[in-house]
């Protein structure tokens, strides 16, 4: 499932600090019950709800299972950076497409595309790289950056 896109232009959306509060009660713990973050915001169960239901309509927050992708037999990770000729956005769509590939975001610098890939060995990466995304129209060279240890990655950064 692809991330909704941010929106561009106009303004953000605003958030009252219970729609925050809830955020962050999910950031904390995805699994929390309605009725536990109720409890914590001052709200019922019902209307934590309703508040979720909306925060996810209008693609304000996703909530999903973060999985660690070595315990499930993806032993490579990497980023590669890509430099496109042409339309961006039609490699990015392409891109999308490839089930290995988590993540993509248009840029600006050296890359005109980074995209996150999950493979189960470098046999696998190899293989993604040659016959899959060097062989998008448009893709002019790839450069691939092997992670070798996930350092950091957290979801809790909250709400403004």
């Amino acid at each position: 499932m692809s991330s909704p896109s941010r929106p561009t232009s106009g303004r953000p959306i605003q958030l009252d600090d219970v729609s925050k509060s809830i955020i962050e009660q999910l950031q904390s713990d995805g699994r929390r019950s309605y009725a536990e973050i109720g409890k914590a915001v001052g709200l019922s169960e019902a209307a934590v709800r309703q508040r979720v239901q909306k925060l996810t309509d209008a693609g304000v927050m996703q909530v999903v299972a973060v999985t660690d992708p070595m315990q499930l037999g993806f032993y490579r990770q990497a980023m590669i950076g890509i430099r496109v000729t042409g339309d961006t956005t039609t490699v990015a769509e392409e891109l999308g497409r490839i089930p290995a590939v988590d993540y993509v975001v248009l840029t600006a610098g050296s890359f005109d595309i980074l995209a996150e890939v999950v493979c189960e060995n470098d046999e696998d990466l190899i293989d993604l790289l040659n016959k899959r995304i060097r062989g998008i129209e448009g893709v002019q060279a790839t450069e691939t950056f092997v992670y070798l240890k996930l350092h950091k990655q957290f979801y809790n950064w909250g709400t403004r």
